[in-house]
């Protein structure tokens, strides 16, 4: 759907989405928006929550996870924390910034 909603928007400039939080409530988006996110390398970090990918599907289970979130964004209560922002150096001695979600 990404690639779709691509397309149309470079087709079409001055086309509108109207309905895309609908498609961010999708459980197939949420599914593979996980996916995504579990199978990055920084899935063996916790996030700004504290909790690791693995203590998610361990602890509360990704479904019961995804629905929450879905929930959550269907209500419109939904508020994700702020990213953890902080700087590592880089080989030429600056500094880069690293946001931790």
């Amino acid at each position: 759907m990404q690639v779709k909603l691509h397309q149309w928007a470079r087709a079409d400039r001055s086309r509108r989405f109207d309905d895309l939080y609908n498609l961010v409530c999708d459980p197939a988006f949420l599914a593979e928006a996980w996916r995504r996110v579990s199978t990055n390398a920084g899935a063996r970090t916790a996030g700004i929550d504290g909790l690791t990918v693995a203590q998610v599907e361990d602890r509360l289970g990704v479904q019961p996870f995804l629905m929450e979130i879905r929930d959550e964004l269907k209500a419109r209560t939904y508020r994700p924390s702020p990213v953890r922002r902080t700087q590592i150096p880089k080989s030429n001695g600056k500094l880069r910034d690293l946001g931790i979600p």
